[in-house]
Protein backbone atom coordinates (compact mmCIF):
# COMPACT_ATOMS: atom_id res chain seq x y z
CA UNK A 1 0.00 0.00 0.00
CA UNK A 2 3.04 2.65 0.71
CA UNK A 3 3.98 2.20 -2.84
CA UNK A 4 0.51 2.35 -4.20
CA UNK A 5 -0.14 5.44 -2.41
CA UNK A 6 2.60 7.02 -3.25
CA UNK A 7 2.50 6.52 -6.95
CA UNK A 8 -0.81 8.31 -6.38
CA UNK A 9 0.67 11.06 -4.51
CA UNK A 10 3.09 11.44 -7.33
CA UNK A 11 0.65 11.71 -9.64
CA UNK A 12 -1.86 14.17 -8.10
CA UNK A 13 1.13 16.82 -7.41
CA UNK A 14 2.48 16.23 -10.89
CA UNK A 15 -0.83 18.00 -12.16
CA UNK A 16 -1.35 20.23 -9.86
CA UNK A 17 -2.31 23.93 -10.74
CA UNK A 18 -1.70 26.29 -7.64
CA UNK A 19 -2.29 29.19 -10.29
CA UNK A 20 -5.79 28.15 -9.92
CA UNK A 21 -6.41 28.04 -6.77
CA UNK A 22 -7.89 31.50 -5.73
CA UNK A 23 -9.81 31.05 -9.16
CA UNK A 24 -11.42 28.03 -7.99
CA UNK A 25 -12.31 29.76 -3.92
CA UNK A 26 -14.42 32.01 -5.49
CA UNK A 27 -16.60 29.14 -6.74
CA UNK A 28 -16.72 27.68 -3.63
CA UNK A 29 -13.99 25.20 -4.51
CA UNK A 30 -12.04 25.26 -1.21
CA UNK A 31 -10.76 23.12 1.22
CA UNK A 32 -7.47 21.71 3.14
CA UNK A 33 -3.86 21.24 1.07
CA UNK A 34 -6.06 21.36 -2.14
CA UNK A 35 -3.64 21.06 -5.16
CA UNK A 36 -5.86 22.83 -7.51
CA UNK A 37 -6.20 19.77 -10.12
CA UNK A 38 -8.51 19.54 -13.10
CA UNK A 39 -11.72 16.95 -13.41
CA UNK A 40 -10.26 15.61 -16.49
CA UNK A 41 -6.87 14.99 -14.54
CA UNK A 42 -8.27 13.51 -11.73
CA UNK A 43 -10.58 10.99 -13.61
CA UNK A 44 -7.29 10.11 -15.55
CA UNK A 45 -5.45 9.26 -12.65
CA UNK A 46 -8.22 7.53 -11.09
CA UNK A 47 -8.23 4.97 -14.34
CA UNK A 48 -4.50 4.70 -14.12
CA UNK A 49 -4.71 3.64 -10.20
CA UNK A 50 -7.75 1.44 -10.65
CA UNK A 51 -10.70 0.43 -8.10
CA UNK A 52 -9.12 0.31 -5.30
CA UNK A 53 -11.04 0.12 -1.89
CA UNK A 54 -7.49 0.17 0.30
CA UNK A 55 -6.41 2.99 -1.73
CA UNK A 56 -8.83 5.01 -2.01
CA UNK A 57 -9.08 5.08 2.06
CA UNK A 58 -5.63 5.75 2.10
CA UNK A 59 -6.41 8.92 -0.18
CA UNK A 60 -9.00 10.02 1.80
CA UNK A 61 -6.60 10.38 4.42
CA UNK A 62 -4.55 12.55 3.00
CA UNK A 63 -6.77 15.01 4.10
CA UNK A 64 -6.09 16.49 0.20
CA UNK A 65 -9.49 17.85 -1.61
CA UNK A 66 -8.35 16.42 -4.46
CA UNK A 67 -6.98 12.98 -3.57
CA UNK A 68 -10.26 12.35 -1.94
CA UNK A 69 -12.40 13.27 -5.16
CA UNK A 70 -10.13 10.47 -6.70
CA UNK A 71 -10.68 8.19 -3.38
CA UNK A 72 -14.62 8.65 -4.70
CA UNK A 73 -13.42 7.86 -8.21
CA UNK A 74 -10.98 4.74 -7.20
CA UNK A 75 -13.20 3.07 -3.97
CA UNK A 76 -15.25 0.05 -4.36
CA UNK A 77 -18.64 1.01 -3.29
CA UNK A 78 -20.08 -2.90 -2.55
CA UNK A 79 -17.37 -2.36 0.09
CA UNK A 80 -17.77 1.24 1.76
CA UNK A 81 -19.50 0.69 5.47
CA UNK A 82 -22.10 2.77 6.53
CA UNK A 83 -19.60 3.77 9.37
CA UNK A 84 -17.12 4.69 6.39
CA UNK A 85 -19.94 6.56 4.58
CA UNK A 86 -20.87 8.68 7.40
CA UNK A 87 -17.12 9.39 7.84
CA UNK A 88 -16.69 10.59 4.68
CA UNK A 89 -19.57 12.49 4.46
CA UNK A 90 -19.15 14.27 7.82
CA UNK A 91 -15.37 15.00 6.15
CA UNK A 92 -17.08 16.97 3.44
CA UNK A 93 -15.77 20.99 3.04
CA UNK A 94 -16.89 22.07 0.01
CA UNK A 95 -19.59 21.09 -2.69
CA UNK A 96 -16.92 19.70 -5.27
CA UNK A 97 -16.10 16.97 -2.74
CA UNK A 98 -19.56 16.11 -1.68
CA UNK A 99 -21.27 16.30 -5.38
CA UNK A 100 -18.12 14.33 -6.59
CA UNK A 101 -17.88 11.51 -4.03
CA UNK A 102 -21.57 11.14 -4.44
CA UNK A 103 -21.57 10.86 -7.45
CA UNK A 104 -18.83 8.48 -8.37
CA UNK A 105 -18.84 5.96 -4.63
CA UNK A 106 -22.17 6.60 -3.30
CA UNK A 107 -24.67 6.43 -5.81
CA UNK A 108 -23.57 2.55 -6.79
CA UNK A 109 -23.68 1.45 -3.18
CA UNK A 110 -26.16 -0.51 -1.54
CA UNK A 111 -26.64 1.57 1.39
CA UNK A 112 -26.88 4.65 -0.85
CA UNK A 113 -30.73 4.90 -0.50
CA UNK A 114 -30.39 4.37 3.41
CA UNK A 115 -27.81 7.18 3.89
CA UNK A 116 -30.58 10.03 2.06
CA UNK A 117 -32.85 9.41 4.55
CA UNK A 118 -30.67 9.47 7.30
CA UNK A 119 -28.31 12.35 6.07
CA UNK A 120 -31.63 14.63 4.82
CA UNK A 121 -31.67 15.22 8.66
CA UNK A 122 -28.58 15.68 9.77
CA UNK A 123 -27.61 19.75 10.46
CA UNK A 124 -24.03 19.49 8.99
CA UNK A 125 -24.35 21.70 5.90
CA UNK A 126 -22.15 19.50 4.13
CA UNK A 127 -23.55 16.35 5.23
CA UNK A 128 -27.36 17.43 4.66
CA UNK A 129 -26.03 18.29 0.86
CA UNK A 130 -24.58 14.86 0.36
CA UNK A 131 -28.27 13.83 1.11
CA UNK A 132 -29.65 15.64 -1.81
CA UNK A 133 -26.85 15.42 -4.02
CA UNK A 134 -27.21 11.60 -3.51
CA UNK A 135 -30.92 11.75 -4.28
CA UNK A 136 -30.33 14.01 -7.51
CA UNK A 137 -27.83 11.55 -8.61
CA UNK A 138 -30.09 8.91 -7.90
CA UNK A 139 -32.47 10.14 -9.70
CA UNK A 140 -30.36 9.70 -12.56
CA UNK A 141 -28.48 6.65 -12.66
CA UNK A 142 -30.32 3.97 -10.78
CA UNK A 143 -32.72 3.01 -13.50
CA UNK A 144 -34.29 0.33 -11.57
CA UNK A 145 -35.82 2.51 -8.81
CA UNK A 146 -39.23 2.72 -8.68
CA UNK A 147 -41.23 5.87 -9.22
CA UNK A 148 -42.72 5.30 -5.77
CA UNK A 149 -39.11 5.29 -3.76
CA UNK A 150 -38.87 9.03 -5.48
CA UNK A 151 -42.15 10.09 -4.74
CA UNK A 152 -41.73 8.51 -0.67
CA UNK A 153 -38.34 11.35 -1.14
CA UNK A 154 -40.86 14.12 -2.02
CA UNK A 155 -41.22 14.63 1.84
CA UNK A 156 -37.31 15.10 2.87
CA UNK A 157 -37.16 17.34 0.12
CA UNK A 158 -39.90 19.56 1.50
CA UNK A 159 -38.73 18.90 5.27
CA UNK A 160 -35.56 21.00 3.56
CA UNK A 161 -36.74 23.53 1.93
CA UNK A 162 -36.39 26.31 4.00
CA UNK A 163 -33.01 25.61 4.61
CA UNK A 164 -31.18 28.91 3.49
CA UNK A 165 -27.91 27.73 3.98
CA UNK A 166 -26.67 28.15 0.07
CA UNK A 167 -25.37 24.93 -0.71
CA UNK A 168 -28.15 23.22 0.88
CA UNK A 169 -31.06 24.75 -0.91
CA UNK A 170 -29.03 24.21 -4.22
CA UNK A 171 -28.80 20.37 -3.30
CA UNK A 172 -32.28 20.08 -2.45
CA UNK A 173 -33.37 22.22 -5.42
CA UNK A 174 -30.94 20.13 -7.88
CA UNK A 175 -33.01 16.88 -6.08
CA UNK A 176 -36.18 18.00 -7.14
CA UNK A 177 -35.03 19.36 -10.40
CA UNK A 178 -33.90 15.88 -11.13
CA UNK A 179 -37.10 13.55 -10.15
CA UNK A 180 -39.17 15.57 -11.90
CA UNK A 181 -37.65 15.04 -14.75
CA UNK A 182 -37.20 11.52 -14.87
CA UNK A 183 -40.58 10.71 -16.14
CA UNK A 184 -43.84 12.13 -16.49
CA UNK A 185 -45.41 11.11 -13.54
CA UNK A 186 -42.56 12.50 -11.00
CA UNK A 187 -42.81 15.57 -13.39
CA UNK A 188 -46.18 15.93 -11.81
CA UNK A 189 -45.46 14.80 -8.67
CA UNK A 190 -42.24 17.33 -8.41
CA UNK A 191 -44.09 20.25 -9.45
CA UNK A 192 -47.09 19.39 -7.20
CA UNK A 193 -44.28 19.43 -4.41
CA UNK A 194 -42.83 22.74 -6.13
CA UNK A 195 -45.82 24.13 -5.13
CA UNK A 196 -46.47 23.45 -1.41
CA UNK A 197 -42.55 24.71 -1.11
CA UNK A 198 -43.72 27.90 -2.35
CA UNK A 199 -46.09 28.13 0.13
CA UNK A 200 -43.49 27.60 3.29
CA UNK A 201 -43.28 31.15 2.17
CA UNK A 202 -39.04 31.30 3.56
CA UNK A 203 -36.34 33.08 1.21
CA UNK A 204 -34.79 29.74 0.72
CA UNK A 205 -38.28 28.08 -0.12
CA UNK A 206 -39.58 30.50 -2.18
CA UNK A 207 -36.15 30.12 -4.55
CA UNK A 208 -36.31 26.45 -4.48
CA UNK A 209 -40.07 26.35 -5.75
CA UNK A 210 -39.51 29.08 -8.64
CA UNK A 211 -36.45 27.59 -9.95
CA UNK A 212 -37.70 23.85 -10.16
CA UNK A 213 -41.31 24.78 -11.67
CA UNK A 214 -39.27 26.99 -14.69
CA UNK A 215 -37.41 23.99 -15.45
CA UNK A 216 -40.31 21.44 -14.48
CA UNK A 217 -42.72 23.21 -16.33
CA UNK A 218 -40.38 24.50 -19.62
CA UNK A 219 -41.09 23.26 -23.01
CA UNK A 220 -38.07 21.54 -23.32
CA UNK A 221 -38.31 19.63 -19.94
CA UNK A 222 -41.75 18.17 -21.12
CA UNK A 223 -40.73 17.46 -24.66
CA UNK A 224 -37.82 14.95 -23.39
CA UNK A 225 -40.54 13.26 -21.26
CA UNK A 226 -43.12 13.04 -24.01
CA UNK A 227 -40.68 11.03 -25.79
CA UNK A 228 -39.66 8.33 -23.56
CA UNK A 229 -42.19 5.57 -23.29
CA UNK A 230 -44.50 5.80 -20.54
CA UNK A 231 -44.44 3.76 -16.84
CA UNK A 232 -46.45 1.49 -17.01
CA UNK A 233 -48.06 1.29 -13.54
CA UNK A 234 -46.71 -1.86 -12.81
CA UNK A 235 -43.42 -0.53 -12.94
CA UNK A 236 -43.97 2.41 -11.20
CA UNK A 237 -44.47 1.04 -8.04
CA UNK A 238 -47.79 2.40 -7.81
CA UNK A 239 -49.61 -0.78 -8.64
CA UNK A 240 -52.34 -1.47 -5.85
Amino acid sequence: MTNQIDQALTLLHQHARPAELAGMARFGIVGSQRLGLSMPSMRGIARTLGHDHALALALWDTGISDARIVAGMVAEPAKLTSRQMDAWAKGFASWDVCDQVCGSAFVASPLAWAKVTVWAGRKEEFVRRAAFALLATLAVHDKAASDARFMAALPLIEAAAGDDRNFVKKGVNWALRNIGKRNAALNNAAIDAARRIQQQGSRAALWIAADALRELNSTAVLARIQQRRPTRLADSGLAK
